[in-house]
């Protein structure tokens, strides 16, 4: 007979190792069943939700995104995760703490709150792998892993460079590269974007790879290029969802079509786990575009893959 314990484990679990045994379609829905919880002390790695998309320039909606990432998540718990060979929850201790709380009058403090919330869980030794909302959320989110760690690697997986004109203030999901070169929190030296499909006025010598060479080219070449552009120092990576075709991720803020599928860049993804990744994200997630979870699905595996590949470090 089931008894509580067999449900709800994201509320009721008491230790952050090991997997559950629940319903992949009940439940309070954290992600991959992890306990919700702010006590992170033993954590190895946090989840965070950032619900904000008041900076997006075309549909709005990436605010529902770490619901939707979470709810999809819930059919990856219990078994050993491909093409991991691995349950990572053996010997990764995880936590979903939530969502950070962001004001929907006073916008102008979110980044701030954003800010906070990560350079706490940062301070507790944790990983972070947060999940937006639309991609300006990476900006505080690099602003605190560049506290710790120094300039990053940024490793950019998008449909768009993210380099237009920025003046220090806005809230714009298109802007946070050229603020975070302008600041020294990213080495353009040491960046690379993939899967780029427009052309923004600046590239500041980050390195391109764009669409139609991601169809030319392998996972093991894409990975390649990637390894010896970053190089041995710190590393971050963001996917911005709308790197893949919209066929792959169809509900995003601003889709572009001539993108490559989820399976190539997933490949590309299990080949990196030899970078010093410090910190990751997986935003514009906009579900209301998509009839049925197809992005969400994407969106979720993308932040396994990310997972699984710090339970495979941890484990050597």
């Amino acid at each position: 007979m089931k008894t509580k314990s067999d449900s709800d484990q994201a509320i009721t679990k008491n230790a952050l190792l090991g997997s559950g045994h629940e319903p992949t379609f009940s439940g309070v829905m954290s992600f991959m069943r992890r306990k919700y919880t702010k006590d992170i002390d033993e954590a190895d790695l946090v989840i965070l939700g950032i619900p904000l998309d008041t900076s997006v320039t075309n549909r709005p909606g990436a605010r529902f995104g770490p619901a939707a990432i979470r709810k999809a998540s819930c059919i990856l718990d219990l078994d050993p995760q491909y093409p991991f060979h691995m349950d990572p929850f053996e010997t990764l201790a995880c936590a979903d703490y939530g969502d950070v709380a962001l004001s929907s009058n006073k916008v102008w403090e979110n980044p701030e709150r954003i800010e906070t919330e990560a350079k706490n869980i940062l301070d507790s030794g944790a990983y972070l792998l947060s999940l937006g909302g639309d991609h300006y959320v990476t900006w505080p989110l690099l602003k605190a892993h560049a506290e710790r760690h120094g300039p990053l690697a940024l490793v950019q997986f998008d449909a768009h460079q993210d380099t237009w004109e920025d003046h220090g203030e806005e809230i714009d999901h298109g802007t946070f590269v050229t603020r975070a070169v302008r600041e020294g929190i990213i080495d353009p030296e040491r960046s690379i974007q993939i899967g780029i499909r427009t052309h923004a006025p600046e590239d500041y010598g980050i390195e391109i790879i764009y669409g139609d060479e991601v169809e030319e080219l392998s996972s093991e070449e894409i990975a390649q290029q990637i390894k010896e552009r970053t190089g041995s120092g710190p590393v971050y990576v963001t996917f911005d969802i709308d790197c893949l075709d919209p066929a792959f991720a169809p509900g995003t803020g601003t889709p572009v079509s001539g993108g490559p599928t989820s399976a190539k860049m997933l490949a590309v993804l299990r080949k990196l786990g030899s970078l010093d990744i410090v910190g990751s994200d997986v935003v514009e997630v906009a579900p209301a575009y998509d009839h049925a979870e197809v992005t969400a699905i994407a969106g979720s595996t993308v932040a396994m893959y990310m997972l699984c590949l710090q339970a495979e470090k941890k484990a050597d």
